[in-house]
């Protein structure tokens, strides 16, 4: 991993899913666009959106914007909570709005089968088991390349694999990981059952608290790089693939320049082992829990 910008993961499918990509979560109107732009242009090659941030129209005029060739882009999205029982709605609304025939990797955005007529409920009468029945139909089709989860801890994954209606294993669980989120027995699950990570909030999202930590702040200094390279490296030697997001070109050139060097082993123990512990996504506005402290 010491060139991460042009390295990929290998997914269970045989995909190969690229290291560093642009999230797009909490991007404005209007900045989404260029960004994505500018993203691709640097060389980017996986931008992640979703349903629920109602971007993926301008997701998909940046992608177009940049001149580069839709086969070369990796292109995430996912299906929203009340969309559950309309997994087929879902994924027809997502394409048109991206403009593109396919994406290669679609995910179960939250383990909540929500309510749409009531966001506070759950739908008495459906499940993420049920949703992912629908998901497994998508790959036939060819309008989706892989299959995955976000948000998935241990317990919920155990429900799923086990339940005799799943044959794919989710490709990628996407979850969110950072030196004071790191669920390492999340990530250890993961691997054995052959999921691949994808680090979202990866630099603990806005005003994120690790900017001010000493220790973090003092490693970046030694090492000659920001606190978002130091951030982000670290999250690749852990063998997730990162989405950082941001809107400002210097900051997407920045979070992209991490090629040709490293965090030795005892700097990877020491961001392991920052004692403070924050969520940025926690579950409290879902009408079910998805957390359930076990991945630490």
């Amino acid at each position: 991993m010491l060139n991460p910008t042009s390295a990929t993961f290998t997914l269970n499918t045989g995909a190969k899913i690229p290291a560093v990509g642009l999230g797009t979560w909490q991007s404005k109107p209007n900045e989404v666009r260029n960004a994505v732009k500018v993203a691709l242009q640097k060389g980017y090659r996986h931008i992640d959106t979703a349903l629920a941030y109602e971007n993926e129209e301008e997701v998909g005029q940046g992608i177009r914007d940049s001149g580069v060739p839709r086969e070369e882009i990796w292109i995430t999205t996912k299906l929203d909570n009340p969309w559950h029982h309309r997994v087929e709605e879902g994924i027809t609304s997502s394409l048109k709005s991206l403009g593109v025939d396919y994406v290669d990797l679609y995910l179960m955005h939250w383990p909540s089968s929500t309510d749409p007529k009531d966001l506070k409920k759950h739908l008495p009468d459906w499940n993420f088991i049920k949703t992912w029945q629908e998901l497994q139909k998508l790959p036939a089709s060819g309008r989706v390349k892989n299959i995955g989860v976000s948000n998935f801890a241990i317990k919920n994954l155990e429900i799923l694999l086990n339940d005799p209606s799943t044959k794919i294993v989710p490709a990628v669980n996407q979850i969110e990981l950072h030196p004071n989120n790191p669920s390492p027995k999340l990530l250890d699950y993961c691997k054995a059952k052959g999921i691949h990570c994808t680090a979202y909030s990866c630099l603990g999202s806005t005003d994120s608290p690790l900017y001010k930590d000493a220790q973090l702040k003092a490693l970046a200094e030694a090492k000659g790089k920001s606190v978002q390279q130091v951030l982000l490296k670290w999250g690749l030697q852990r063998g997730t693939s990162v989405i950082p997001k941001s809107v400002t070109a210097s900051r997407i050139e920045g979070n992209f320049e991490l090629d040709g060097w490293e965090l030795t082993d005892e700097e990877m123990t020491k961001l392991s082992s920052l004692p403070d512990r924050f969520k940025v996504c926690g579950d409290a506005w879902l009408p079910v829990k998805v957390f359930f402290g076990d991945d630490e």
